[in-house]
């Protein structure tokens, strides 16, 4: 079975959980979120490989963050860059050149769970590129902000679809993509974005309401509750 690179953009200044370490070096269950996030896929044989995109300021945090995990040879860090998008881009080139897939996780996503990877990596193989998705349960309307402003729109919600990660695909088509790319990076939202703009498929997978994104500390708050919710009898 073909083996996959992991890519975690792991550059962001937390401005919206605030504090002064970031929430990647937080306490989930008494461990940084980080080092959840890496040990999702460090037990899985498919996984060859691990890059981290950071700030080379913070390579020694993080480091400690992983502790017994920081000495995996899977593990490399490479120079994250100014977006989500160009640290991903910095990260594919540190990716071994016999890895043929890749996957790109968030690294503040530390409760994804081994269905959800597993569900992903499958599709990836059979249909080419794959994201685990949730429906859109709220009402969505159309507008022209900022507030107030005056509502265009009621978007039927039955097509719309909230991405997760991983997002799993050909390491080459994902390279493509960026050569092709003339939006300018900060633009780019996710992976699959990048892959949609030189007409290549991209397939959803089911995601995992416990597969969230901590970007609050109100987030944080809500791990914990899941964990501790997921560790009783």
């Amino acid at each position: 079975m073909s083996p996959f690179a992991i890519i975690l953009p792991a550059a962001g200044r937390s401005v919206r959980f605030g504090g002064t370490r970031g929430k990647l070096l937080e306490p989930l269950a008494g461990e940084p979120v980080l080092r959840h996030s890496v040990r999702a896929f460090l037990c899985r044989g498919d996984v060859a490989s691990i890059v981290l995109a950071t700030s080379t300021d913070d390579i020694s945090a993080l480091t400690d963050a992983l502790g017994s995990e920081a000495r995996d040879p899977r593990l490399r860090f490479c120079r994250g860059g100014e977006s989500r998008a160009e640290s991903v881009r910095n990260a594919l080139e540190a990716v071994p050149p016999e890895i043929h897939w890749v996957a790109v996780h968030d690294a503040a996503r530390p409760l994804v769970s081994q269905e959800v990877i597993d569900r992903t990596f499958d599709a990836a193989r059979e249909h080419g590129a794959a994201v685990p998705a949730l429906p859109v349960a709220l009402t969505i309307k159309r507008a022209a902000g900022p507030l107030p402003a005056k509502v265009e729109q009621t978007v039927p919600r039955h097509t719309l679809w909230a991405m997760q990660t991983p997002q799993a695909m050909r390491r080459e088509e994902l390279a493509e993509a960026y050569a092709a790319c003339q939006l300018p990076l900060d633009q780019i939202t996710d992976d699959a974005q990048l892959l949609e703009l030189i007409c290549r498929e991209v397939w959803l997978v089911r995601g995992d309401e416990h597969n969230l994104k901590i970007t609050t500390r109100t987030d944080l708050k809500v791990a914990e509750m899941i964990l501790a919710d997921c560790e009783r009898p």
